[in-house]
């Protein structure tokens, strides 16, 4: 079972309002508990060797959408945020598809993957989130030009955190 899978898991079990969900398979087993004051899951996952003997457990707590019945409202002070809202609304946001850390180099003493006004191309390396001690190589899924970077190097991130504004045209 792959991160994805277990991130959909999880996003599943807080939707759906179960207050404790368990899923054991052959090399691995998977405990989602939620609590009803925060909404927030927290998953167990341990990693069972063949000799049949339990691992030490890895806890990550896991921030999850809060379900509104109805959305807040806002109300507009002033023109310039919505005109800055309306500049942002034409590029595409490249958001992080795992939790992590997130490092803009390959390494301390290389340069950066991307900066503001380079052009990039899909399947282009953007940055390295570094997961559960992986380090995960996000690629570009759009062509187009990078607007603005919204993460620092070394920064810790969400799941579907916006990282960079890319300008398709």
């Amino acid at each position: 079972m792959d991160l994805k899978e277990i991130q959909n898991l999880i996003k599943f079990v807080a939707k759906s309002g179960a207050s404790e969900v368990k899923l054991e398979m052959d090399d691995i087993k998977i405990t989602i508990k939620t609590t009803e004051e925060n909404k927030e899951a927290t998953t167990i996952v341990q990693h069972l060797p063949a000799a049949g003997t339990v691992a030490p457990q890895q806890m990550a707590p896991v921030q999850t959408q809060q379900v509104a019945s109805t959305p807040p409202a806002v109300t507009p002070t002033n023109e310039a945020p919505a005109a800055a809202a309306e500049d942002n609304s034409k590029y595409i946001t490249i958001k992080s598809p795992i939790i992590g850390t997130l490092y803009r180099k390959p390494s301390p003493d290389k340069p950066t993957f991307v900066e503001v006004g380079d052009s990039i191309k899909e399947g282009d390396v953007l940055c390295i989130i570094e997961a559960m001690k992986l380090f995960n190589e996000i690629e570009s899924e759009v062509s187009g030009k990078i607007v603005k970077v919204l993460v620092d190097d070394s920064s810790p991130v969400e799941f579907d955190q916006p990282l960079f504004l890319v300008d398709p045209s």
